[in-house]
C-alpha cells in the first residue's frame, strides 16, 4: 500500500518523479531532526532571479510546520549558510522547534475546551445569558 501511496500522492513523500527529478539537477545540503532532507539545484535558473532553487523533500506526510526556522531561512534565501553554518545565538529561554501539532492527539487543548468535558473555574467575568421574562 505505501507504494501505491507513492505514486499517486503528493503528501506521503516525494513521488518517483519529483525524486528523480531532485535526485538528477538538485545537491543534498543536509537533513534537520525531523527526517527533512534539503536540496539547492546544481545551477541558477532566470527564474529565479539568477538564484538556484531550494527544495525540501519530507519525510513522511508533507508537513511544513516541521521545518525549523533555520532551515525556513535558508530556504527562502533569506542566508545563504546552511544553518549548520551560521553562527545563531540560541538563548536558554529559547525552546526547540516544535510541529503544529493541532487536530492531533497531542494538541493543546486548555481546561474548559470540549475535548476536556468543557469544565472550568468560574471567575468574575463570566459571560450570563439573558433569557427572555427574567
Amino acid at each position: 500500500m505505501q507504494f501505491f501511496a507513492r505514486i499517486f500522492t503528493w503528501w506521503n513523500g516525494a513521488t518517483p518523479g519529483t525524486f528523480l527529478s531532485v535526485k538528477r539537477n538538485f545537491t543534498k545540503v543536509g537533513e534537520d531532526a525531523f527526517g527533512n532532507s534539503y536540496h539547492e539545484a546544481k545551477k541558477a535558473s532566470p527564474e529565479y532571479e539568477g538564484r538556484t532553487r531550494r527544495w525540501v523533500i519530507y519525510k513522511g506526510y508533507a508537513d511544513p510546520t516541521t521545518i525549523a526556522a533555520e532551515w525556513h531561512g535558508w530556504l527562502h534565501h533569506t542566508y545563504d549558510e546552511k544553518p549548520d553554518e551560521l553562527k545563531i545565538k540560541r538563548h536558554d529561554w529559547q525552546l526547540p522547534h516544535k510541529p503544529n501539532m493541532t487536530g492531533t492527539p497531542m494538541a493543546y487543548k486548555p481546561k474548559g475546551s470540549l475535548d476536556r468535558g468543557a469544565k472550568r473555574d468560574q471567575v468574575a467575568a463570566d459571560y450570563e445569558a439573558w433569557t427572555p421574562g427574567d
